[in-house]
């Protein structure tokens, strides 16, 4: 298990914190797509949260062709980080943490740039493990999971990977991940691959090229076989399975509350995908819980999930529109209730 540091911001002093103020802690998810942040309070329940930040920096562009983060790419991330340190330090939080995904694991100049944010805006990230991934992103998901049918597929479809877990529920509030799988292949790494439109034959490509992957995994874990025995459930958590819930109940504008634990028939996606590749660039554009940042990313998303579905027919999957940011919360609160009082970082 990967040690995540809290951030410490440069120049800052350790105080103790106002007994009679309620601690609230910041988590930061820097993918390759997506720079996202939430600041929570804890509540009987968990936590309440308070603040958040996301925004589409593309941190991952260009990485596939050239191996390196780009300049363009880093300042926009600097900027939303910016954003984020701002708020972290006008609500006084007392735990910060904060984790980078598959282009910093990737990236030559990853670790270069993590340096740079630390010193410029004194937000300490770590680069986290697929494995440590998974871990963080079942602790934010866990709440969704039922103890039967037994077992779970929790997938994530990222921006430079995607994650697949295959979860044992029957304990409920510490259900195990048995295994673990990272397809270096994400819906940035293939809108830089393929054009956009995408022709019927590419999106056929990439759904075999997934499956193959896929296919391994679940002869190894005979996964197959327990779905025939109507064993398992399945949760997504990724920008493509919400902005499909969103996309099929019409949402004039994104909700979360109507997203998060919406059960979807799996002919249900399938149409909205194939709605969705029938349209053009411009025509996904105008669709309001798709905008224009991730109007040439969806059909990949489409193709990502078309393969997990066709390998793995479970009939239903459930959107989830929480993981990473929610599960270093919950490690965060955690650990303090254990450990007792807490320090506050303030700006």
């Amino acid at each position: 298990m990967t040690s995540i540091p809290d951030a410490d911001f440069s120049g800052n002093r350790q105080t103790s914190i106002d007994q009679d103020k309620v601690p609230s802690y910041a988590a930061i998810d820097l993918g390759t797509n997506n720079c996202r942040m939430l600041i929570a309070e804890p509540s009987a329940n968990g936590f309440t949260v308070v603040d958040g930040f996301s925004e589409i920096v593309r941190l991952g562009e260009g990485l596939e062709k050239t191996g390196r983060l780009q300049d363009a790419a880093m300042d926009r991330t600097i900027r939303a980080l910016i954003i984020c340190a701002n708020k972290i330090r006008s609500r006084k939080t007392s735990r910060v943490t904060c984790i980078a995904t598959e282009a910093c694991r990737r990236a030559s100049n990853g670790e270069e740039f993590i340096k740079r944010i630390k010193t410029e805006i004194g937000l300490n990230f770590v680069p986290v493990s697929p494995e440590e991934e998974a871990r963080l992103t079942l602790g934010g998901c866990a709440p969704l999971l039922k103890p039967v049918p037994g077992k779970a597929l929790l997938f994530d479809i990222g921006g430079g990977s995607t994650e697949i877990m295959w979860i044992n529920t029957y304990r409920q509030k510490h259900p195990e991940i048995e295994a673990v799988l990272s397809l270096p292949v994400g819906v940035v790494t293939l809108s830089e691959r393929y054009d956009d439109p995408l022709p019927t034959t590419a999106y056929q490509e990439i759904i075999s090229a997934i499956d193959s992957q896929l296919a391994q995994f679940c002869d190894r874990h005979n996964i197959k076989n327990s779905i025939d025995n109507r064993q398992v459930q399945m949760i997504g958590t990724s920008g493509t399975v919400t902005t499909l819930g969103a996309i099929n109940l019409n949402l004039p504008r994104y909700n979360r509350s109507r997203i998060d634990g919406l059960a979807l028939d799996f002919s249900v996606l399938q149409t909205v995908s194939d709605r969705l590749r029938s349209m053009s660039l411009d025509e996904r554009r105008q669709i309001p819980c798709i905008g224009r940042g991730r109007a040439d990313l969806m059909l990949m998303g489409c193709a990502v999930l078309e393969a997990i579905c066709k390998r793995w027919p479970v009939g239903i999957l459930t959107a989830a529109d929480r993981g990473i940011r929610e599960g270093l919360l919950n490690a965060m609160i955690e650990r303090d209730r254990l450990s007792g009082p807490i320090e506050a970082s303030h700006g």
